[in-house]
Protein backbone atom coordinates (compact mmCIF):
# COMPACT_ATOMS: atom_id res chain seq x y z
CA UNK A 1 0.00 0.00 0.00
CA UNK A 2 1.33 3.45 -0.88
CA UNK A 3 0.84 6.68 1.04
CA UNK A 4 -2.95 6.37 0.88
CA UNK A 5 -4.95 8.90 2.87
CA UNK A 6 -8.54 9.19 4.07
CA UNK A 7 -9.67 12.66 5.13
CA UNK A 8 -12.54 12.56 7.62
CA UNK A 9 -14.49 15.66 6.73
CA UNK A 10 -17.89 17.31 6.90
CA UNK A 11 -18.54 21.05 6.71
CA UNK A 12 -20.45 20.72 9.98
CA UNK A 13 -17.15 20.10 11.78
CA UNK A 14 -16.82 23.89 11.87
CA UNK A 15 -19.97 24.09 14.02
CA UNK A 16 -17.80 23.53 17.11
CA UNK A 17 -17.88 27.24 17.90
CA UNK A 18 -17.59 28.90 21.31
CA UNK A 19 -18.48 32.31 19.90
CA UNK A 20 -16.86 35.28 18.13
CA UNK A 21 -14.62 36.33 21.02
CA UNK A 22 -13.22 32.88 21.73
CA UNK A 23 -9.68 32.10 20.53
CA UNK A 24 -10.61 28.64 19.18
CA UNK A 25 -12.25 30.06 16.06
CA UNK A 26 -13.49 27.52 13.49
CA UNK A 27 -12.38 29.80 10.65
CA UNK A 28 -8.90 28.36 11.14
CA UNK A 29 -10.18 24.96 9.99
CA UNK A 30 -12.13 26.52 7.11
CA UNK A 31 -9.05 28.40 5.88
CA UNK A 32 -6.89 25.28 6.20
CA UNK A 33 -9.20 23.22 4.04
CA UNK A 34 -9.50 26.05 1.51
CA UNK A 35 -5.73 26.50 1.24
CA UNK A 36 -5.19 22.76 0.89
CA UNK A 37 -7.76 22.60 -1.90
CA UNK A 38 -6.24 25.58 -3.72
CA UNK A 39 -2.79 23.97 -3.59
CA UNK A 40 -4.07 20.63 -4.87
CA UNK A 41 -3.36 18.62 -1.73
CA UNK A 42 -6.56 16.58 -2.15
CA UNK A 43 -6.18 16.01 -5.90
CA UNK A 44 -3.85 13.01 -5.75
CA UNK A 45 -5.50 9.68 -6.66
CA UNK A 46 -4.42 8.19 -3.33
CA UNK A 47 -6.48 10.74 -1.34
CA UNK A 48 -10.18 10.26 -0.62
CA UNK A 49 -12.72 11.84 1.69
CA UNK A 50 -14.70 9.78 4.14
CA UNK A 51 -17.99 10.88 5.64
CA UNK A 52 -18.42 11.20 9.38
CA UNK A 53 -21.19 10.61 11.87
CA UNK A 54 -21.50 11.89 15.43
CA UNK A 55 -20.11 9.56 18.07
CA UNK A 56 -22.94 7.73 19.78
CA UNK A 57 -23.42 7.87 23.53
CA UNK A 58 -22.16 4.30 23.80
CA UNK A 59 -19.01 5.25 21.96
CA UNK A 60 -18.45 8.39 24.03
CA UNK A 61 -18.80 6.30 27.19
CA UNK A 62 -15.55 4.54 26.30
CA UNK A 63 -13.79 7.61 27.77
CA UNK A 64 -16.47 9.89 29.28
CA UNK A 65 -18.76 9.52 32.28
CA UNK A 66 -22.46 9.07 31.40
CA UNK A 67 -23.46 11.93 33.70
CA UNK A 68 -21.08 14.29 31.94
CA UNK A 69 -22.44 13.39 28.50
CA UNK A 70 -25.96 14.17 29.72
CA UNK A 71 -24.74 17.46 31.18
CA UNK A 72 -23.26 18.48 27.82
CA UNK A 73 -26.58 17.71 26.13
CA UNK A 74 -28.49 19.79 28.69
CA UNK A 75 -26.11 22.74 28.44
CA UNK A 76 -26.29 22.78 24.65
CA UNK A 77 -30.08 22.94 24.87
CA UNK A 78 -30.67 25.23 27.85
CA UNK A 79 -27.54 27.35 27.31
CA UNK A 80 -27.21 27.44 31.08
CA UNK A 81 -23.76 26.94 32.64
CA UNK A 82 -23.08 23.89 34.77
CA UNK A 83 -20.16 24.59 37.08
CA UNK A 84 -19.95 21.01 38.29
CA UNK A 85 -18.81 19.99 34.79
CA UNK A 86 -16.87 23.17 33.89
CA UNK A 87 -19.47 24.04 31.27
CA UNK A 88 -20.08 27.76 30.88
CA UNK A 89 -16.62 28.96 31.90
CA UNK A 90 -14.66 31.52 29.88
CA UNK A 91 -12.62 28.68 28.42
CA UNK A 92 -15.64 26.49 27.70
CA UNK A 93 -18.71 28.65 27.08
CA UNK A 94 -21.93 26.81 26.33
CA UNK A 95 -23.29 27.11 22.80
CA UNK A 96 -26.32 25.72 20.97
CA UNK A 97 -26.08 22.03 20.02
CA UNK A 98 -22.76 21.74 21.79
CA UNK A 99 -23.13 17.99 22.25
CA UNK A 100 -23.85 17.45 18.56
CA UNK A 101 -20.85 19.54 17.45
CA UNK A 102 -18.44 17.88 19.88
CA UNK A 103 -19.78 14.40 19.13
CA UNK A 104 -19.26 14.99 15.40
CA UNK A 105 -15.59 15.84 15.95
CA UNK A 106 -15.22 12.71 18.06
CA UNK A 107 -16.96 10.66 15.40
CA UNK A 108 -14.59 12.03 12.76
CA UNK A 109 -11.54 10.94 14.76
CA UNK A 110 -12.99 7.47 15.23
CA UNK A 111 -13.73 7.36 11.48
CA UNK A 112 -10.06 8.15 10.85
CA UNK A 113 -8.97 5.42 13.26
CA UNK A 114 -11.38 2.97 11.63
CA UNK A 115 -10.02 3.68 8.14
CA UNK A 116 -6.50 2.89 9.30
CA UNK A 117 -7.37 -0.12 11.48
CA UNK A 118 -9.54 -1.73 8.80
CA UNK A 119 -6.86 -1.25 6.15
CA UNK A 120 -8.89 1.16 4.01
CA UNK A 121 -5.92 3.51 3.98
CA UNK A 122 -2.44 3.74 5.39
CA UNK A 123 -3.06 7.18 6.90
CA UNK A 124 -6.18 9.08 7.98
CA UNK A 125 -6.73 12.59 9.30
CA UNK A 126 -9.30 14.65 11.20
CA UNK A 127 -7.90 18.15 11.05
CA UNK A 128 -10.77 19.46 13.22
CA UNK A 129 -9.85 17.01 15.99
CA UNK A 130 -7.17 16.91 18.65
CA UNK A 131 -9.27 18.20 21.57
CA UNK A 132 -6.81 16.65 24.00
CA UNK A 133 -7.68 18.39 27.29
CA UNK A 134 -11.23 17.10 27.91
CA UNK A 135 -11.39 14.91 31.00
CA UNK A 136 -13.63 11.90 31.67
CA UNK A 137 -16.07 13.96 33.72
CA UNK A 138 -15.63 17.60 32.76
CA UNK A 139 -14.72 20.03 30.00
CA UNK A 140 -11.26 21.55 30.10
CA UNK A 141 -9.14 23.88 28.01
CA UNK A 142 -11.54 24.53 25.07
CA UNK A 143 -12.31 20.79 24.86
CA UNK A 144 -15.73 19.23 25.48
CA UNK A 145 -15.14 15.63 24.36
CA UNK A 146 -11.69 14.09 24.00
CA UNK A 147 -11.70 12.79 20.44
CA UNK A 148 -8.03 11.78 20.58
CA UNK A 149 -8.58 9.55 23.59
CA UNK A 150 -11.77 8.19 22.05
CA UNK A 151 -9.97 7.16 18.85
CA UNK A 152 -7.36 5.35 20.95
CA UNK A 153 -10.00 3.68 23.13
CA UNK A 154 -11.84 2.54 20.00
CA UNK A 155 -8.62 0.98 18.65
CA UNK A 156 -8.16 -0.88 21.93
CA UNK A 157 -11.76 -2.12 21.72
CA UNK A 158 -10.96 -3.55 18.29
CA UNK A 159 -8.07 -5.52 19.75
CA UNK A 160 -5.07 -3.23 19.33
CA UNK A 161 -2.41 -4.16 21.87
CA UNK A 162 -0.05 -1.21 21.40
CA UNK A 163 -1.08 2.32 20.44
CA UNK A 164 1.36 5.24 20.61
CA UNK A 165 0.16 8.82 20.99
CA UNK A 166 2.52 11.70 20.23
CA UNK A 167 1.30 15.21 21.05
CA UNK A 168 3.26 18.22 19.73
CA UNK A 169 0.78 20.89 20.85
CA UNK A 170 2.32 23.64 22.98
CA UNK A 171 0.01 22.59 25.83
CA UNK A 172 0.38 19.33 27.71
CA UNK A 173 -1.88 16.55 26.43
CA UNK A 174 -3.28 16.07 29.91
CA UNK A 175 -6.66 14.57 29.10
CA UNK A 176 -5.24 11.78 26.96
CA UNK A 177 -2.53 11.09 29.54
CA UNK A 178 -5.13 10.91 32.33
CA UNK A 179 -7.31 8.41 30.50
CA UNK A 180 -4.46 5.96 29.82
CA UNK A 181 -2.15 6.71 32.74
CA UNK A 182 -2.19 3.15 34.05
CA UNK A 183 -2.59 1.31 30.74
CA UNK A 184 0.64 -0.13 29.28
CA UNK A 185 -1.08 -0.70 25.94
CA UNK A 186 -0.88 3.04 25.33
CA UNK A 187 2.34 5.05 25.19
CA UNK A 188 1.60 8.78 25.49
CA UNK A 189 4.34 11.26 24.61
CA UNK A 190 3.77 15.00 24.98
CA UNK A 191 6.22 17.77 24.10
CA UNK A 192 4.95 21.06 25.46
CA UNK A 193 5.82 24.34 27.14
CA UNK A 194 6.77 23.96 30.80
CA UNK A 195 3.89 23.83 33.28
CA UNK A 196 5.69 26.60 35.15
CA UNK A 197 4.66 29.08 32.47
CA UNK A 198 1.61 27.64 30.67
CA UNK A 199 -1.79 25.97 31.07
CA UNK A 200 -2.66 23.33 32.21
CA UNK A 201 0.17 23.27 34.75
CA UNK A 202 0.91 19.57 34.30
CA UNK A 203 3.27 17.51 32.20
CA UNK A 204 6.42 17.32 34.28
CA UNK A 205 9.08 14.75 33.52
CA UNK A 206 8.25 12.80 36.67
CA UNK A 207 4.67 12.10 35.49
CA UNK A 208 5.60 8.69 34.10
CA UNK A 209 2.46 6.54 34.41
CA UNK A 210 0.61 4.51 37.02
CA UNK A 211 1.87 1.46 38.90
CA UNK A 212 0.95 -0.89 36.03
CA UNK A 213 2.33 1.40 33.30
CA UNK A 214 5.42 3.06 34.65
CA UNK A 215 7.29 4.71 31.80
CA UNK A 216 4.29 4.79 29.47
CA UNK A 217 3.49 8.46 30.13
CA UNK A 218 6.30 10.59 28.71
CA UNK A 219 6.56 14.35 29.13
CA UNK A 220 9.09 16.78 27.71
CA UNK A 221 8.50 20.14 29.41
CA UNK A 222 10.30 22.81 27.37
CA UNK A 223 11.20 26.29 28.62
CA UNK A 224 9.54 29.38 27.22
CA UNK A 225 11.41 30.66 24.19
CA UNK A 226 12.33 27.23 22.80
CA UNK A 227 12.97 27.64 19.06
CA UNK A 228 13.13 25.29 16.05
CA UNK A 229 16.64 23.87 16.61
CA UNK A 230 16.09 23.21 20.30
CA UNK A 231 12.55 21.83 19.91
CA UNK A 232 13.72 19.45 17.18
CA UNK A 233 16.71 18.45 19.30
CA UNK A 234 14.30 17.51 22.11
CA UNK A 235 11.92 15.67 19.80
CA UNK A 236 14.62 13.53 18.22
CA UNK A 237 16.25 12.81 21.59
CA UNK A 238 13.06 11.32 23.04
CA UNK A 239 10.43 10.29 20.50
CA UNK A 240 12.26 8.01 18.00
CA UNK A 241 13.98 5.79 20.59
CA UNK A 242 10.71 5.19 22.45
CA UNK A 243 8.64 4.49 19.34
CA UNK A 244 11.30 2.11 18.02
CA UNK A 245 11.26 0.20 21.28
CA UNK A 246 7.46 0.23 21.70
CA UNK A 247 6.63 -0.74 18.08
CA UNK A 248 3.01 0.49 18.08
CA UNK A 249 0.40 -1.12 15.90
CA UNK A 250 -1.00 2.35 15.24
CA UNK A 251 0.54 5.79 15.71
CA UNK A 252 -1.88 8.57 16.69
CA UNK A 253 -0.53 12.13 16.59
CA UNK A 254 -1.91 15.50 17.68
CA UNK A 255 -0.61 18.55 15.82
CA UNK A 256 -1.47 21.72 17.67
CA UNK A 257 0.54 24.44 15.91
CA UNK A 258 0.47 26.86 18.84
CA UNK A 259 4.21 26.26 19.27
CA UNK A 260 4.67 29.03 16.67
CA UNK A 261 6.32 32.31 17.67
CA UNK A 262 3.22 34.27 16.61
CA UNK A 263 0.75 32.28 18.68
CA UNK A 264 -0.94 34.67 21.15
CA UNK A 265 -1.53 32.10 23.92
CA UNK A 266 1.91 30.56 24.40
CA UNK A 267 5.61 31.30 24.53
CA UNK A 268 7.57 28.98 22.25
CA UNK A 269 9.20 30.42 19.13
CA UNK A 270 8.95 27.80 16.41
CA UNK A 271 8.37 28.58 12.74
CA UNK A 272 6.10 26.93 10.18
CA UNK A 273 9.30 25.42 8.77
CA UNK A 274 10.23 23.81 12.06
CA UNK A 275 6.71 22.45 12.44
CA UNK A 276 6.90 21.01 8.92
CA UNK A 277 10.12 19.22 9.88
CA UNK A 278 8.29 17.61 12.82
CA UNK A 279 5.56 16.37 10.47
CA UNK A 280 8.19 14.80 8.21
CA UNK A 281 9.81 13.07 11.18
CA UNK A 282 6.52 11.65 12.43
CA UNK A 283 5.63 10.41 8.95
CA UNK A 284 8.92 8.54 8.78
CA UNK A 285 8.41 7.11 12.26
CA UNK A 286 4.92 5.92 11.34
CA UNK A 287 6.42 4.01 8.44
CA UNK A 288 9.33 2.68 10.47
CA UNK A 289 7.59 1.68 13.69
CA UNK A 290 3.85 1.27 12.96
CA UNK A 291 3.86 -0.26 9.47
CA UNK A 292 2.62 3.10 8.19
CA UNK A 293 -0.62 3.05 10.23
CA UNK A 294 -0.98 6.70 11.16
CA UNK A 295 -3.99 8.60 12.55
CA UNK A 296 -3.47 12.38 12.40
CA UNK A 297 -5.42 14.99 14.36
CA UNK A 298 -5.37 18.77 14.52
CA UNK A 299 -5.26 20.56 17.88
CA UNK A 300 -4.53 24.03 19.18
CA UNK A 301 -3.35 27.05 17.23
CA UNK A 302 -4.66 30.57 17.72
CA UNK A 303 -2.91 32.66 15.07
CA UNK A 304 -5.78 32.01 12.72
CA UNK A 305 -4.41 33.44 9.47
CA UNK A 306 -0.63 33.59 9.53
CA UNK A 307 0.03 30.20 11.12
CA UNK A 308 -2.71 27.58 11.33
CA UNK A 309 -3.72 27.31 7.66
CA UNK A 310 -0.13 27.13 6.42
CA UNK A 311 1.05 24.73 9.11
CA UNK A 312 -1.85 22.33 8.69
CA UNK A 313 -1.74 22.50 4.89
CA UNK A 314 1.88 21.39 5.13
CA UNK A 315 0.71 18.65 7.51
CA UNK A 316 -2.01 17.45 5.15
CA UNK A 317 0.36 17.43 2.19
CA UNK A 318 2.93 15.45 4.18
CA UNK A 319 0.33 12.90 5.28
CA UNK A 320 -0.82 12.60 1.66
CA UNK A 321 2.76 11.81 0.61
CA UNK A 322 2.99 14.89 -1.61
CA UNK A 323 4.79 17.48 0.55
CA UNK A 324 4.56 21.04 -0.69
CA UNK A 325 7.54 23.17 -1.62
CA UNK A 326 7.77 25.66 1.26
CA UNK A 327 8.84 28.34 -1.22
CA UNK A 328 5.40 28.29 -2.85
CA UNK A 329 3.35 31.48 -2.92
CA UNK A 330 -0.07 31.28 -1.34
CA UNK A 331 -2.80 31.37 -4.02
CA UNK A 332 -4.45 34.70 -4.79
CA UNK A 333 -7.92 33.19 -4.44
CA UNK A 334 -7.08 32.03 -0.94
CA UNK A 335 -5.70 35.43 0.03
CA UNK A 336 -8.97 36.98 -1.12
CA UNK A 337 -10.91 34.47 0.98
CA UNK A 338 -8.82 35.35 4.03
CA UNK A 339 -9.57 39.04 3.55
CA UNK A 340 -13.27 38.34 3.07
CA UNK A 341 -13.60 36.01 6.09
CA UNK A 342 -11.32 37.77 8.59
CA UNK A 343 -10.44 41.23 7.30
CA UNK A 344 -6.75 40.33 7.67
CA UNK A 345 -3.96 40.21 5.13
CA UNK A 346 -2.91 36.66 4.30
CA UNK A 347 0.71 35.47 4.32
CA UNK A 348 2.29 35.56 0.86
CA UNK A 349 4.37 32.40 1.06
CA UNK A 350 4.20 28.94 2.60
CA UNK A 351 7.44 29.43 4.51
CA UNK A 352 8.75 31.61 7.31
CA UNK A 353 12.16 31.48 5.64
CA UNK A 354 13.78 29.30 8.30
CA UNK A 355 16.05 26.28 7.90
CA UNK A 356 14.98 23.79 10.58
CA UNK A 357 18.34 22.26 11.45
CA UNK A 358 19.37 20.94 14.85
CA UNK A 359 22.31 19.34 16.63
CA UNK A 360 21.51 15.82 17.89
CA UNK A 361 21.40 15.45 21.66
CA UNK A 362 23.70 12.46 21.33
CA UNK A 363 26.47 14.84 20.25
CA UNK A 364 26.72 16.08 23.81
CA UNK A 365 24.64 17.13 26.82
CA UNK A 366 25.02 20.74 27.99
CA UNK A 367 23.98 20.93 31.67
CA UNK A 368 23.78 24.72 31.45
CA UNK A 369 21.15 24.61 28.72
CA UNK A 370 17.56 24.46 30.03
CA UNK A 371 16.33 22.51 27.00
CA UNK A 372 19.06 19.92 27.47
CA UNK A 373 18.14 19.64 31.13
CA UNK A 374 14.51 19.03 30.15
CA UNK A 375 15.57 16.37 27.67
CA UNK A 376 17.78 14.62 30.19
CA UNK A 377 15.11 14.73 32.89
CA UNK A 378 12.65 12.95 30.58
CA UNK A 379 15.15 10.38 29.36
CA UNK A 380 16.26 9.62 32.92
CA UNK A 381 12.65 9.24 34.09
CA UNK A 382 11.36 6.90 31.38
CA UNK A 383 14.10 5.36 29.23
CA UNK A 384 15.15 2.72 31.83
CA UNK A 385 11.52 1.50 31.99
CA UNK A 386 11.90 0.53 28.35
CA UNK A 387 15.38 -0.92 28.64
CA UNK A 388 17.02 2.12 26.99
CA UNK A 389 20.14 3.74 28.43
CA UNK A 390 19.28 7.44 28.98
CA UNK A 391 22.94 8.44 28.62
CA UNK A 392 23.57 7.00 25.17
Amino acid sequence: MGCSLRVAWDEELTSYNFGPQHPLAPVRVELTMALSRELGVFDAPNVAFTGVEPASDDLLRLVHDPGYIEAVKRAGTSLEPDDSYSLGTSDNPVFPRMHEAAALISGASVAAARAVWNGESEHAVNIAGGLHHAMPGHAWGFCVYNDAALAIAWLLEQGAKRVAYVDVDVHHGDGVQTMFYDDPRVLTISLHESPLTLFPGTGRADEVGGPHAEGYAVNVALPAGTNDPMWLRAFHAVVPPLLREFQPEVLVTQHGCDTHALDPLANLTMSVDGQRSAYQALHQLAKETAAGRWVVLGGGGYELVQVVPRAWTHLLSEVAGTPLDPELDTPAAWRNLVRERTGDLAPLRMTDGRRPEYTPFEDGFDPDDPVDRAIQATRTAVFPCHGIDPNL
